[in-house]
């Protein structure tokens, strides 16, 4: 009866969703081409027994890819599926698969939706990245016997407060799944505090420390550096949201000062709003170069705009300090381990609850260090590009916390193979 409500809710709630697709779309298009997709109307691709991922945004599917990559290596013979929820997810998953995987957004979950979207891909699997439940969705799988998994399994305190409301509607919904992978203890205390079975529930690790980093990022970040000068001091403000650009435009002002030739490095997180910060930033006087139009920051540059997606890992490798974004707001902060890959010192903000464990573990071990204020960054950034010393330090330990962590993929592909166990073995042949 409660998911009976629920459904009802979304029903009824669905022209406020339409609007609100209504409204991305004019910043974004693809909200507006693909809205069928969202009701499971998508042309069939003919095939049975896939492997089916969900990765809702940018960061998830980032996360999910050396997952992905496992996968597809592991079961050659499967069709891969990759849904996400954004325009950002969709267009991360074609430039990192190409025509390898079959594309589309979830659908809502509408019990129409999704029996229309299950029909098309016909999962032997299910794949859920971090932290998507949706009852519909859920219970139309185990209804017809589609094994799912919560990989990198994440659940903030403050997500935690708020499925109280429904909680029993959630736990009817976790006991349809057949792994909860978790990141942490944490994560996985919570989740059996939500309602997970407990033997259900495993501590897997955090797949975003398995990610692959590729051999020559080194030699890129060199190559860009040798562009604008390579002496210059050079730090990121990366994933920005609203507000956090102009913080770090101060805190770049204060930087100035004492390092006249400095350059900053501004990527932010979505990419509606490159156009507004473009703005910001030129109405402040800085002198101001932009990827998309410009190529690479001159010798005078003082302020670049990374207006391109998927173009972070090169640059973070051709900085000398890396600040991530959302955590000055209350986002929850962003992924900090591609900067600590690449040996990088991190800087973030107070509201890190999306990489609670992650930013606590960089912290701890000398890696990374919190700011509260626009400031505190400035001050902290100066610091740091006057002691290279620091920095080297700080990077090494960044590094050797990245490494320490690694192997979640793995463990996830044991549970993985425990779930397409009893149909076919990983070459191929017939059980």
């Amino acid at each position: 009866m409660l998911r009976l409500f629920y459904t009802l809710v979304m029903y009824f709630a669905l022209p406020i969703l339409l609007l609100r697709l209504g409204v991305r779309g004019l910043r974004y298009g693809d909200y507006h081409r693909r809205w069928h997709e969202r009701f499971g109307f998508f042309r069939a691709p003919g095939f049975r027994g896939s492997l089916w991922v969900h990765a809702v945004s940018l960061g998830e599917v980032n996360a999910a890819e050396p997952l992905i990559r496992a996968m597809m290596q592991r079961y050659p013979h499967r069709p891969m599926v990759v849904t996400t929820g954004t325009p950002t997810g969709s267009d991360r998953v074609r430039q990192l698969f190409g025509e390898e995987v079959f594309h589309v957004y979830l659908p809502f979950d509408l019990p129409l939706s999704v029996h229309r979207f299950l029909r098309r891909i016909h999962p032997r699997l299910g794949v859920i990245v971090e932290t998507e439940i949706w009852p519909n969705l859920y219970h139309a799988c185990h209804d017809r016997h589609i094994p799912l998994i919560i990989a990198n399994a994440r659940l903030s305190r403050r997500s935690l407060r708020g499925y109280v409301p429904v909680q029993v509607l959630l736990k009817s919904a976790l006991g349809c799944v057949t792994h909860v992978a978790a990141q942490s203890r944490l994560d996985a205390a919570r989740y059996r505090l939500l309602g997970a079975r407990g033997t259900h529930v495993n501590v897997v690790g955090n797949l975003k420390f398995d990610m692959p980093v590729e051999a020559g990022l080194v030699t890129k970040g060199a190559e860009l550096r040798a562009a604008w000068g390579a002496r210059r001091p050079v730090w990121i403000a990366a994933s920005t949201h609203e507000s956090e650009e102009q913080e770090a435009l101060q805190a770049h002002l204060a930087v100035l000062k004492h390092l006249p030739d400095a350059l900053l490095l501004l990527a932010p997180r979505h990419p509606e709003r490159f156009a507004s910060v473009e703005q910001m930033v030129k109405s402040q006087g800085f002198r101001f170069a932009a990827r998309r139009a410009d190529g690479l920051p001159e010798t005078s540059t003082q302020c670049f705009l990374i207006d391109a997606m998927g173009e972070l890992l090169p640059f973070y490798a051709a900085t000398d300090v890396a600040f991530v974004g959302g955590s000055l707001v209350r986002i929850g902060g962003h992924n900090v381990l591609e900067p600590a890959a690449l040996a990088k010192p991190v800087l973030v903000g107070p509201n890190t609850f999306n990489f609670e464990g992650i930013t606590e573990t960089l912290i701890r071990r000398g890696a990374a260090l919190r700011v509260h204020s626009a400031q505190e960054l400035g001050a902290k950034v100066l610091t740091l590009l006057r002691d290279g010393e620091r920095r080297r330090r700080m990077g090494e330990a960044a590094q050797r916390a990245f490494e320490r962590e690694r192997g979640a993929v793995g463990r996830v592909m044991t549970l993985v193979d425990e779930a397409v166990v009893g149909v076919d073995r990983p070459d191929g042949t017939a059980r």
